[in-house]
């Protein structure tokens, strides 16, 4: 067993063009000040960091993260969410995700992938100058739109789909095991990895590459209706990264999963603040003590209803509470009459 590493936040949802969230400096003291050891660092946000001087310079990787360090946290991992869905993008969605790439590759499909697999392996080599061993990103999604088989799907449309997605993130995976990084792929609605199932379709199609791992979060296996704790189980040799983050599931008579076009707030699925949803925190952050993960327990904040500043700052004393600091010892140690063989047969009856 191993006591989790954290509190630490990611710090996608605040950063921003207003003290304290517009600096790298300002940021981590804010966090620091929040409660928080260490924070999970968007890529795409050159208000935090330079992603391309990060990739090729180790002496700048030093400073940016030691910068960090004196305001009082680590930086836990890197994050791709934004580059890695641009992976993969089915037409119906160009326009949709077409903001999240450079200006310079928007409105065309086949740069702006190529510079999205530039980009995550960027990270990936940014990850090895600083140390880190784990990435997070989203995997993308080719089959998204036929999630639901009506019209009936053409027969092997799904398979191709995960062929080509596995052919595409295949050189960027064997980067990640050039560089001693795992890529954690958050299983989430919209990404065509979205639960256990279809991470394994993936990762057969890769050859179970040793770097295809996975980002757990519960909260996407709540509005799924999904048991998020058997899946810590199931997956606990490939579950290298953790964001905690609540939700809740209350269907009513006239919507469920789908939620019915609604926005966050009138989901019948939503996310919460820590505390406010319905993940058992102490099942989840026991099971992932007794599996060994010995990664970071990430905030990761998304709520419909409640700040976010009072949701980061509660977030935080939330994680301190729930992390187990897993004992070295068994409690009926006490009673321990050594190891003495004879005996131990003697008391079969074995002779």
């Amino acid at each position: 067993m191993k006591t989790i590493k954290g509190p630490a936040l990611f710090l996608a949802q605040f950063a921003g063009d207003d003290a304290p969230f517009n600096s790298w400096d300002a940021i981590t003291k804010w966090a620091a000040d929040c409660g928080y050891k260490g924070v999970q660092v968007p890529s795409w946000d050159a208000r935090l960091i330079d992603l391309n001087t990060a990739a090729t310079s180790a002496g700048y990787c030093e400073d940016w993260a030691g910068q960090a360090r004196a305001n009082g946290v680590e930086v836990t991992e890197l994050s791709t969410h934004l580059q890695g869905q641009l992976v993969a993008v089915h037409p119906a969605y160009d326009d949709a995700f077409d903001g999240f790439a450079a200006p310079e590759v928007r409105g065309n499909p086949k740069a702006r992938q190529e510079w999205a697999v530039d980009q995550v392996k960027k990270a990936l080599s940014a990850s090895k100058n600083l140390g880190i061993g784990a990435h997070a990103t989203f995997s993308g999604a080719l089959a998204w739109p036929y999630v639901y088989p009506w019209p009936q799907r053409p027969a092997g449309l799904v398979e191709q789909a995960f062929d080509e997605l596995a052919k595409r993130w295949l050189p960027i995976l064997d980067h990640a095991e050039e560089c001693g990084v795992d890529v954690c792929y958050e299983i989430h609605p919209g990404e065509d990895l979205h639960d256990g199932i279809t991470y394994e379709m993936f990762l057969e199609r890769t050859g179970n590459h040793a770097r295809a791992n996975m980002l757990y979060d519960p909260s996407h296996y709540v509005l799924q209706c999904l048991d998020y704790l058997d899946n810590i189980d199931i997956y606990k040799d490939r579950i290298r990264m953790f964001h905690v983050k609540d939700a809740e599931f209350n269907p009513t008579g006239r919507q469920g999963v789908y939620g019915g076009y609604q926005s966050w707030v009138d989901r019948a699925g939503r996310f919460r603040s820590l505390g406010d949803g319905q993940v058992d925190f102490g099942a989840v952050f026991s099971k992932m003590a007794a599996n060994d993960f010995d990664g970071w327990a990430v905030v990761e904040w998304e709520c419909a209803i409640k700040h976010p500043e009072d949701g980061a700052r509660e977030g935080a004393q939330f994680v301190k509470d729930h992390i187990i600091r897993v004992t070295e010892r068994a409690f009926d140690d006490f009673a321990d009459g050594g190891a003495d063989t004879a005996l131990n047969a003697k008391m079969m009856g074995i002779s």
